[in-house]
């Protein structure tokens, strides 16, 4: 309403409106049109990037954790709309592919801000529509790398409960609403420690489908939230008796492979990154602390 009366779009007894004016009741108001508002669009900024491989269609990124991947709608042009993967991969490419819009250029999938790892850009639009066709067709293999709470029940499994948004807490997902999407999620156990902190497993986690929060949802709805993942039930702290606490800071969460057809040449890619450095060193930490 303060915008619609800045741009004097509201009569009171036909007369401008002032936001500072009290109404005493009876007077006729008239709203004369809608706010005008300047369109969004990403804008460039010059942020490091780890980029895996480039060529005229696409690009391969490694994203750190802690950077989303574009502005939410609702962003403007201010903090909001800062530091994006989007704002760097525009600095550092230029021209992307216009099929997301002015908010999400060149965005052909994407990874949560907590998550770290390889995500494939689209640099035209015809690259953007094949690839866009390969993720539909789930001809696209995501292989991330996760450490939960406690040890598995199997050493691999699969999750296929569908997922949607939660009713009353719309930034989270959940597996426990009827009606939801198809999410397939598969899991293999990598390694199992013990330690005066807890139990823990690294597993290596595949995804058929892409959803909002999927592994963590998952997870999480087995009862192994992903280390970090205050979100979805994960402790912001690990504490043990006579030790130091642990904290992460961000999801124990890394795209660490992905394999999918090249848009033009129609030769399959593959790209690998190992885990960040700040995971490495909280495994580490975490395995020096492992109980007898």
């Amino acid at each position: 309403m303060q915008e619609l009366i800045g741009q004097n779009k509201v009569l009171v007894d036909g007369c401008p409106a002032k936001a500072s004016w009290r109404l005493r009741g009876q007077e006729k108001i008239e709203i004369l049109g809608e706010i005008e508002r300047p369109p969004l669009r990403a804008v460039a900024e010059e942020i490091p990037l780890d980029i895996v491989y480039e060529d005229d269609d696409l690009a391969v990124v490694n994203k750190p954790a802690g950077m989303m991947v574009h502005a939410g709608a609702g962003a403007t042009d201010d903090a909001r709309n800062r530091g994006t993967l989007v704002n760097a991969l525009l600095h550092h490419f230029g021209a992307l592919s216009k099929i997301g819009g002015e908010m999400r250029p060149g965005i052909v999938h994407r990874l949560d801000k907590e998550t770290s790892g390889l995500i494939v850009v689209a640099k035209n639009d015809v690259a953007h529509r094949a690839l866009a066709t390969q993720f539909a067709g789930r001809r696209v293999n995501k292989t991330y790398i996760a450490l939960v709470h406690g040890w598995m029940k199997s050493d691999r499994g699969t999750i296929n409960s569908p997922i949607q948004r939660d009713a009353v807490r719309r930034t989270r997902m959940t597996t426990r609403r009827s009606g939801g999407r198809e999410a397939l999620t598969r899991y293999e156990t990598q390694q199992k420690i013990k330690s005066p902190f807890g139990k823990f497993t690294l597993l290596r986690v595949e995804i058929a489908t892409g959803r909002t929060h999927q592994i963590r949802v998952h997870l999480a709805s087995i009862g192994h939230p992903v280390v970090g993942d205050t979100v979805y039930g994960a402790p912001s702290e690990l504490r043990a008796k006579n030790l130091d606490s642990m904290a992460l800071g961000r999801n124990f969460l890394h795209a660490a492979n992905l394999r999918f057809t090249h848009p033009r040449a129609g030769e399959g890619l593959q790209f690998e990154r190992p885990l960040p450095q700040e995971l490495r060193e909280f495994l580490t930490r975490l395995e020096g602390t492992t109980a007898s």
